[in-house]
């Protein structure tokens, strides 16, 4: 094609996917020009990973034409979402050889082992890491760093491989608002000095101010390209991203006591210290939940937030021989992982990639009985009974049967705060659970935590980086300062 050999990166005529005799996406036709920077916004299950896993070459099974310029070829695609730091993650937990170490701490893969130095002068090298502040991460492990880190070490990655086409993936996603603000004028940037950049947006604040074309996508279907202001200030884009609502009902009353007696505080800790060698994540930290409270736990990318998580949970072993109630019992009175575990519910946004595939919704909410990602027990009919419930409380019963990853992300978010209630929780912990929503969908799910708690007996430890994205119920507010010594942990009432 002479078009492609002059001012053309790649163009697409007619493509079709499906997944699972499922439509993703239908009649795609679009054609990229040298020196263009795109973004594509839709919502949750829209289509946009599925365009970008075509043209990134990751799917291939679609019908349709696909024909990359020479430039394309040569220079190659680098792809920068979630998923690739999720993949790093586990392989890295398979290779654990932390048994066989000293310290019994085994770092992995660490950060400067994803930034190549070929063709890199270490100051064009340096500027890059100072530009994206990942100075103080290099020599960390990818399990030992926040969502945030992660993203922007994955970003750095990317760009050290000096691609023809960069494709972003909601970059903005887990950063708290102050990281916001510094990547995004890095993206700006950097989108300066690359031949062809992609972002998938899911809100239109997120559309980089370098993008100069929008496509708007809308189950599958292009429904507007044009400049961002003609398409956003389209009727087709103002539908494209409504929410349809959701009808939500009483939730199922709980037959167990998940709360301690009397006044005794739910959560009770007394001068708790974390380090990790010579990381000192917080010291001396003190804080009491009581019964009625309904906590945030806020700060930036890389302060705690999601340490503390871990160790009232039992996921992290820190909470052994300090001061730690729980439920009024003091841990490390002689109860196992799986008791503590059993007294909370938990929904991140890593737990939707580890469904198994073919599992269907309702197997997903019967997982939570038994703490497992996978349904790998047989259930009882009572257990199939609540899980049915409360799928009907979240207004989910139609999709019951569905196959869990055919939803929108948004929908398998909901999907999953059904999973985590169904064994009566004493505490909801959801961390960082609006990850990767769209703003109607994040919506959703803030209401729908709102309506389990206002119905419900349980309480919420809610972990977030946006401002104004919190359930009305919050009360009680943990706000994480960093240190060079570790981070302060403030608590009052809100």
């Amino acid at each position: 094609m002479t078009a492609l050999e002059d001012n053309t990166l790649f163009s697409i005529q007619q493509l079709a996917l499906s997944y699972r005799a499922k439509p993703v996406l239908q009649g795609i036709n679009w054609d990229w020009e040298l020196g263009d920077h795109w973004a594509i916004l839709g919502a949750n299950g829209a289509g946009k990973t599925a365009l970008a896993t075509v043209i990134c070459g990751e799917q291939t099974r679609f019908a349709g034409t696909y024909h990359r310029s020479e430039t394309l070829r040569e220079g190659g695609t680098a792809y920068v979402c979630f998923e690739r730091g999720r993949r790093l993650c586990e392989r890295d937990q398979k290779l654990d050889c932390a048994e066989f170490e000293s310290s019994a701490r085994d770092i992995g893969t660490r950060v400067s082992d994803l930034l190549p130095s070929e063709e890199w002068s270490t100051q064009g090298r340096d500027a890059l890491i100072e530009l994206l502040g990942i100075q103080d991460i290099l020599a960390r492990g990818l399990r030992y760093i926040s969502t945030g880190q992660m993203r922007k070490a994955l970003l750095a990655s990317a760009l050290f491989s000096k691609p023809a086409l960069l494709i972003l993936d909601s970059p903005l996603d887990g950063l708290d608002l102050a990281t916001q603000a510094r990547l995004s004028e890095a993206l700006n940037s950097i989108m300066a000095q690359t031949p062809a950049v992609l972002t998938l947006c899911r809100s239109p604040d997120e559309i980089p101010r370098a993008c100069n074309k929008l496509m708007l996508l809308d189950r599958g279907r292009i429904v507007g390209t044009g400049t961002p202001d003609e398409v956003l200030s389209s009727p087709e884009g103002r539908r494209a991203l409504e929410t349809p609502p959701l009808s939500f009902s009483v939730p199922p009353r709980k037959t167990q006591l998940s709360k301690p007696l009397g006044n005794e505080a739910t959560i009770e800790l007394k001068n708790v210290s974390v380090s990790f060698g010579d990381l000192c994540v917080f010291k001396d930290f003190n804080w009491r939940m009581e019964p009625h409270q309904h906590s945030l736990i806020a700060g930036p990318n890389g302060c705690g937030k999601s340490t503390l998580l871990d160790l009232l949970t039992g996921d992290n072993h820190k909470a052994y021989g300090q001061d730690v109630s729980l439920f009024g019992q003091r841990r490390g009175s002689g109860e196992s992982v799986w008791e503590i575990k059993a007294r909370f519910g938990r929904v991140d946004a890593r737990m939707q990639f580890a469904v198994p595939n073919g599992s269907t919704v309702e197997a997903v909410v019967l997982s939570g009985f038994f703490d497992s990602v996978g349904l790998r027990d047989r259930p009882s009919d009572l257990q199939r009974s609540s899980a049915r419930s409360w799928l009907a409380a979240l207004g989910l019963s139609s999709q019951q049967s569905t196959e869990f990853h055919t939803l929108s992300f948004g929908l398998q978010r909901l999907v999953l705060l059904a999973r985590a209630m169904v064994k009566e929780p004493g505490v909801l912990l959801l961390d960082e659970a609006t990850l990767s929503l769209d703003p109607g969908h994040r919506t959703l799910l803030l209401d729908a935590v709102d309506h389990v708690i206002d119905q419900g007996e349980c309480q919420l430890l809610f972990v977030s980086h946006t401002a104004g994205e919190l359930p009305r119920c919050i009360n009680q507010v943990l706000q994480f300062e960093p240190q060079e010594d570790g981070s302060r942990i403030l608590v009052s009432d809100r």
